[in-house]
């Protein structure tokens, strides 16, 4: 797989940030979700074990192409 930075809203270099891919998918770098009320929300919802969810700031996705 192919990243093609895309963008950050990180003043310092680190997380959150986007990719896109060669495969016409984003990648996402953000938090890694542990609340366990929202974990167990995104489980109810399909969430496999083998998959996580992060949290990014709405302005990261200025930076995703239409």
């Amino acid at each position: 797989m192919k990243l093609t930075h895309l963008g950050t809203t990180s003043g310092g270099g680190g997380c959150p940030e986007l990719y896109e891919t060669d495969r016409d998918t984003y990648v996402v770098q953000g938090t890694r979700i542990t609340d366990p009320d929202a974990l167990a929300t995104l489980r109810a919802r399909g969430l496999p074990d083998h998959e996580t969810a992060v949290e990014i700031p709405k302005a990261l996705l200025r930076f995703a192409k239409d």
